[in-house]
């Protein structure tokens, strides 16, 4: 038995070697037919696999915390599509690499939703990766001076959903304002970008560095196969003051 559990090992059936023995002599109880134990250790063998996958995709994907849909106060916003809202947890918008755009004022619950989103991705073993718009600037930056740019790009092309956040919340040069842009560029109808944001699209050239001709390139990009959601009300946490 112990060489059968090492070259289970060996052939990284880890489950079915810990579950052997528990396995065998369930069988032996219940009179299990051969078939049934095998079709049981490859299930169990499946599903470990399965699961181990989804813990590498979340620790991947840099998520802030543990947000879920079920964890959001609806009863905050003013105003919210939560029909809108519970669709996009279908993931139906990443079958045709559509985008996500959350627009709303500070505390509203925009990351909350997008990081959600993104966990939900990382359920279904989707490659995601969470990041705000200065971390994306800085580090495409830092490796632009470095000649590495092509390498660092990867990084934000390559995953099937992006998640940028608080896109215009700080100004931004026009190095930066051209890098988002080729990172929305190199994702266009390829995979979903996630964006919160407290600007609406009309003063998105505030955002990109007072550029009309780039904030419309860029919007022509995100907005093509998208789903803006607005978000509207206090910020939530200002709500222990303001119950107070």
């Amino acid at each position: 038995m112990t060489d059968i559990k090492n070259k289970l090992k060996n052939l990284c059936l880890t489950w079915m070697a810990e579950n052997l023995d528990h396995e065998l002599a369930e069988a032996a109880r219940l009179n299990r037919a051969p078939e049934e134990v095998l079709q049981r250790l490859l299930n169990g063998e499946t599903e470990a696999r399965g699961a181990r996958a989804v813990e590498r995709r979340l620790k991947a994907a840099r998520l802030p915390g543990v947000k879920t849909l079920d964890g959001f106060d609806w009863t905050w916003p003013e105003e919210i599509n939560r029909d809108q809202v519970r669709h996009l947890f279908t993931l139906a918008f990443m079958r045709t690499a559509a985008n996500v755009i959350f627009i709303g004022g500070v505390g509203v619950g925009k990351t909350h939703l997008a990081a959600a989103l993104a966990r939900e991705a990382c359920l279904h073993n989707r490659p995601v990766l969470f990041t705000s718009a200065v971390h994306i600037i800085n580090d495409l930056a830092d490796a632009q001076r470095q000649g590495m740019l092509k390498r660092a790009m990867k990084k934000y092309v390559k995953p099937a959903m992006l998640v940028i956040d608080e896109l215009g919340y700080l100004p931004v040069d026009r190095v930066g304002a051209e890098l988002i842009f080729q990172v929305l560029s190199e994702r266009y109808e390829k995979a979903s970008t996630v964006i919160t944001t407290n600007r609406a699209y009309k003063h998105w050239a505030k955002t990109f560095d007072n550029d009309a001709t780039l904030a419309s390139a860029v919007l022509d990009r995100v907005m093509h196969h998208s789903e803006t959601v607005v978000i509207k009300g206090a910020s939530y946490r200002q709500k222990d003051i303001i119950d107070s």
